[in-house]
């Protein structure tokens, strides 16, 4: 991630970065035309999409936590897994962004100074 961001220089924002990597979901209208259902759009980095997949499914399936957690209930929600999983990803990149903002390890509890 450091390498194709550059540092984190290219990208200073986690919903940029989702649109690059191809977790941000976009809906397709026209005018009056029916809508069809939001899709991720093709043009996105299929390597880096490619990685984000395979961490998401690590941290659902191998690892006990949140976001295993997270995956459990909305699928117990009756949501389609690739959707959960594309939801995963974009919680990883904006863990991934917030880690790189606030210069400091991950913390499972974080509370904001501000609020």
């Amino acid at each position: 991630m450091i390498v194709v961001t550059k540092g984190f220089t290219d990208f200073t924002d986690a919903c940029k970065f989702c649109c690059h990597a191809g977790a941000a979901f976009f809906s397709y209208s026209s005018g009056s035309s029916i809508r069809s259902r939001n899709r991720v759009s093709h043009r996105v980095d299929k390597s880096i999409k490619a990685l984000l997949h395979m961490a998401a499914l690590v941290a659902v399936t191998r690892c006990k936590g949140e976001l295993h957690d997270y995956y459990e209930r909305k699928v117990a929600e009756r949501k389609n897994k690739m959707s959960v999983l594309n939801a995963v990803r974009a919680k990883l990149i904006h863990r991934m962004f917030a880690v790189i903002r606030n210069n400091q390890n991950y913390q499972k509890d974080y509370v904001n100074a501000l609020a």
